[in-house]
């Protein structure tokens, strides 16, 4: 996904999603959620801390 993909999709400006990933500022935890819930939609799995380390990887698609 790119920056601008990932903007449109959390509704926010592309200058938010730049300055967050090159940290220059802090974003609200508004625009962190959305920009999760984008990733997360476009399958986007975050998997938390379990002895090895926060992660993402991608979902497994199921074949029905």
């Amino acid at each position: 996904m790119t920056q601008p993909d990932l903007a449109k999709a959390a509704e926010f400006g592309l200058s938010t999603i730049v300055d967050f990933e090159r940290e220059r500022r802090v974003v609200s935890t508004v625009a962190q959620v959305r920009m999760r819930e984008a990733l997360e939609s476009a399958g986007v799995e975050f998997i938390e801390e379990n002895g090895g380390g926060a992660g993402v990887r991608l979902r497994k698609e199921t074949t029905e």
